[in-house]
């Protein structure tokens, strides 16, 4: 029987299967859909507010002590519209819709899953914890380890735990595990596809070779804090840097202070690990080696958000003349391998608009599983005899739980 031409849903429902399929990262996070964007118009620009829940500081006695129901939300930009257009003849639409996935979508909508996987994989700089050292690829299960150890330290859920891994990373570990005892099954697995296998050290593991590469900052001289009072807050005034240099240190750079420590953010007691810190944007050394620099998480000392404590025990804030240590030394470039929850990163989409006047347009929208919206337009072009077909999805990227994250250093 003779094919007849696809129908613009045929190729709608095609690009959204594959590309769901060819995602990495993105399968493991969380994701939101707002429909509400379809009937006006998504458009880039839009934010969708995800709201985050409350927490609650310990308290103990019979009196009632109320607490203020603190909530809040992480905006999340709809920044970017991921789009691939070709144009295709009349015979190339008379084919069923496997030959013409093979031939178009497929290819079309790997490239938009390795972009947004990418994208996503550029939240690591959001992130304060890491282990492992910067430019030495981890080669045995202790710096994995301790990637779960810091997640444990920072109350994220024990379930659903992903490790997500460059190439080379891969291969190290893989090799580095070959003597260790593990289940018949998953051993003949991992050593026959060459990849770890599910459920290893408390962690589903999965390789992409989207991971970041990171370059440290330049850095330079023996920074120390240099306030008059305590420090809290987002904002850390240092001092002792050599002097007039742009940048000294850059967006993603982790650091530790001396005699700062961690707190479980459930207990409020010290993890007995120095409190990591990650640098939000670049910064610069005026002519006498001062240098304020944005950080994240934000120096909390007491109430239901308390993340530092000194070695002794609760601190003001951040005290005068005390050393900062960089994980990285200066302007390493080295990848970066992520250990994370679900809920540590968000990708969230919104209906593009469909328009009048075209040749024929679809959009369709998983709003179950991976919660992901894509638009389909084809047109004609009567000077080519052709039809461009062009596919676009709006979405954007953000970090929510920054301590249900940890990097992993290569």
């Amino acid at each position: 029987m003779a094919n007849t031409e696809l129908t613009i849903g045929m190729i709608t429902r095609e690009t959204l299967a594959v590309l769901e399929n060819e995602l990495t990262f993105t399968k493991l996070i969380s994701r939101e859909y707002d429909r509400e964007f379809g009937r006006k118009g998504a458009k880039i620009g839009n934010v969708v507010n995800v709201r985050l829940p409350v927490r609650f500081a310990a308290t103990t006695g019979q009196g009632l002590q109320l607490q203020d129901l603190a909530e809040s939300s992480v905006p999340v930009v709809l920044n970017t519209q991921y789009q691939r257009a070709f144009a295709v003849t009349s015979s190339d639409l008379e084919v069923n819709i496997d030959d013409f996935s093979k031939r178009f979508i497929n290819k079309a909508m790997c490239s938009m899953a390795n972009q947004i996987d990418f994208d996503g994989l550029q939240q690591f700089k959001n992130i304060y914890n890491e282990v492992g050292t910067p430019g030495v690829v981890p080669a045995s299960a202790t710096t994995y380890l301790a990637g779960g150890q810091r997640l444990s330290e920072e109350a994220a859920p024990m379930v659903d735990r992903n490790l997500v891994i460059g190439p080379g990373m891969n291969a190290t570990i893989v090799a580095a595990l070959a003597g260790l005892f593990n289940p018949q099954r998953e051993i003949s697995e991992q050593y026959s596809k060459a990849m770890m296998s599910k459920d290893t050290l408390g962690f589903d593991w999965y390789m992409d070779q989207n991971i970041p590469v990171f370059t440290s900052g330049p850095l330079g001289g023996g920074p120390l804090t240099n306030a008059a009072v305590p420090q809290t807050g987002a904002t850390l005034i240092t001092d002792t840097w050599t002097a007039a240099a742009a940048p000294r240190v850059v967006q993603g750079d982790v650091f530790t202070i001396a005699g700062v420590f961690a707190v479980n953010p459930q207990s409020g007691q010290s993890t007995g690990a120095l409190r990591q810190f990650v640098v939000t944007a670049p910064a610069s050394s005026d002519g006498a080696g001062n240098l304020t620099m944005t950080i994240s998480p934000a120096v909390v000392v007491a109430g239901p958000f308390k993340n530092v404590t000194g070695a002794t025990g609760d601190i003001t804030g951040i005290p005068d003349d005390t050393a900062l240590t960089f994980n990285a030394a200066a302007s390493t470039t080295s990848p970066r391998g992520l250990a994370f929850c679900e809920e540590a990163f968000t990708f969230a989409t919104a209906d593009l608009p469909l328009y009048g006047g075209l040749d024929m347009g679809d959009r369709i929208a998983d709003d179950q599983e991976l919660k992901l919206s894509i638009r389909v337009i084809r047109t004609y072009d009567i000077n080519t005899d052709r039809a461009p077909l062009r596919m676009d999805l709006l979405g954007g990227w953000a970090t929510l739980y920054a301590q249900e994250a940890c990097r992993i250093a290569s």
